[in-house]
């Protein structure tokens, strides 16, 4: 675009230096800009800021060597040369596995990807050297050697009980401090010794004292001694690809923290649920019996056709036999395509994303957003994050604990407006709204807690604002109401 308009007047395009000057910019655009803040001890003060980070953590994915990688490599390379040596340090994590019996630490592997990082120019000041087992004195000393790196500047990231304990075994080696030193964020002190490993000196943040940390504790804590253990099935269309529900799992454990809960997910095929699979000796009747078996269900978003009557069948089941619920974007339309067809007695009810003979305002209980564009798929979405007004006395004001929340959209149709006061009328309610330029959209639905523990649906996506100590409150709410089921059985 920017040769386009003339910003290089005529000359050719080239990886260096426009493309790198590119990703510089980029970096350091982003470096500057306020961020969110999501953490329990900032969630509770109302008190926000647009003050820039202090620090902008960059992570260069991939393996060092590889062809993709090159421009980014540079670009940093010369990064470093312009904003200072004092403003930017690397972090090069590295494999030390294990091999022989006795098991044996090998450091080849690190040798050989930290000589590679130098002959592009870039000196790592730290190691972190991922293993099953902590580093041996001996493995530390030969890494140093061979990558003049200091003896204390060299972390071990041994597996541990759950991830959220690589944080507090990081500051358990110092990191944090040697990092503060690194980049002249604290009083500075010439002459501080690294050679030595587990080399210890003045905490100068007190780190481990602080609020943050010390729920960062508890959080772990929770993830190693739950009071329970919760089954939850995912009822979606792409199981096989272990990725795809990768922001729904996260927010599911992130739930499951804060409950006291281990969580299990049951990976349910959707297209596995619809009727013409449902036979006693096939996979129907193996994904029925694993999804009464579940404590709630979760059916998140996707696109296609595919699966889509499984994914109402498994929602009729929810809601017909009280048992907790989630939808989320294309699980939220099928929510309400259920309803249409099994309260209000529309048979034929559907998207029109799949359908183009559904009967107006009748059949067609979602529809193509008005302002969309249905010959152009790409940038045609209603993407980001949109505002969303929630109903008093419902049970996501309750769960939200404000009138109004911002969460992120991706999506073309949206339920029919046409059709809401009937289904309100028939006792499902739209408690979340959103009023913007295009009109009214609705954003979450819901049963009356007096006729079901847990049902909500949502057309956004909770799962991209949910963070490990401070998880979505719709994911929280289905969760609790798990937990409540589980210890009402038991009693």
């Amino acid at each position: 675009e920017r040769e386009r308009i003339g910003d290089y007047l005529g000359k050719t395009v080239q990886v260096v230096p426009h493309v790198s000057d590119a990703i510089q910019e980029w970096i350091l655009r982003v470096a500057k800009a306020p961020v969110s803040r999501f953490s329990k001890s900032s969630s509770e003060s109302e008190i926000s800021t647009d003050e820039p980070p202090e620090v902008c953590i960059v992570e260069l994915g991939g393996t060092l060597g590889d062809i993709e990688s090159m421009p980014f490599v540079e670009a940093l390379r010369q990064l470093q040369d312009n904003v200072g040596y004092k403003n930017l340090c690397f972090a090069h994590v590295s494999l030390v596995p294990e091999m022989g019996d006795p098991p044996e630490q090998k450091t080849k592997p690190t040798q050989h990807s930290v000589k590679q990082m130098m002959s592009m120019g870039l000196s790592p000041d730290f190691l972190c050297c991922r293993g099953s087992t902590p580093l041996e004195p001996g493995t530390v000393s030969k890494l140093s050697m061979f990558t003049a790196v200091p003896k204390g500047a060299i972390i071990s990231l041994h597996d541990v009980s759950n991830i959220y304990r690589v944080p507090l075994m990081m500051i358990e080696q110092n990191l944090h401090s040697m990092l503060l030193q690194r980049l002249r964020m604290g009083p500075f002190q010439k002459g501080l010794d690294y050679s030595t490993a587990g080399s210890m000196h003045v905490d100068h943040i007190a780190i481990e004292d602080s609020v943050v940390i010390k729920d960062w504790k508890k959080l772990a804590a929770c993830v190693d001694e739950p009071e329970s253990e919760c089954v939850i099935a995912v009822v979606g269309k792409y199981i096989v690809q272990g990725d795809a529900y990768l922001s729904v799992t996260k927010a599911l454990t992130h739930a499951a923290m804060a409950t006291k809960q281990r969580l299990r997910i049951e990976w349910i095929e959707a297209s596995t649920l619809e009727p013409a699979d449902d036979d006693e000796q096939g996979d129907g009747a193996t994904s029925w019996e694993r999804l009464k078996n579940c404590d709630g269900c979760v059916v998140p978003g996707g696109f296609g056709s595919r699966g889509m009557e499984g994914k109402i069948a498994a929602i009729q089941y929810c809601r017909q036999n009280e048992k907790p619920f989630l939808g989320i974007c294309l699980g939220m339309q099928a929510a309400v395509i259920e309803y249409c067809r099994n309260e209000l007695g529309t048979e034929k009810a559907h998207s029109a994303e799949f359908f183009d003979d559904l009967v107006k305002d009748e059949e067609d209980a979602v529809i193509f957003m008005p302002e969309g564009d249905r010959e152009r798929m790409g940038g045609t979405m209603r993407l980001g994050a949109r505002e969303t007004i929630l109903k008093e006395g419902s049970a996501a004001r309750r769960l939200y604990g404000k009138e109004k929340v911002m969460e992120r959209h991706r999506h073309r149709y949206e339920v029919n407006p046409a059709l809401v006061p009937r289904l309100e009328e028939a006792g499902l309610e739209f408690v979340g709204r959103n009023t913007d330029e295009s009109g009214e959209r609705m954003e979450i639905v819901e049963l009356s807690d007096k006729s079901h523990p847990y049902f909500v649906a949502c057309q956004f996506h909770p799962e991209f604002t949910s963070r490990p100590e401070l998880p979505n409150p719709l994911f929280l709410g289905l969760m609790q109401a798990c937990k409540t089921a589980i210890v009402g059985e038991k009693a």
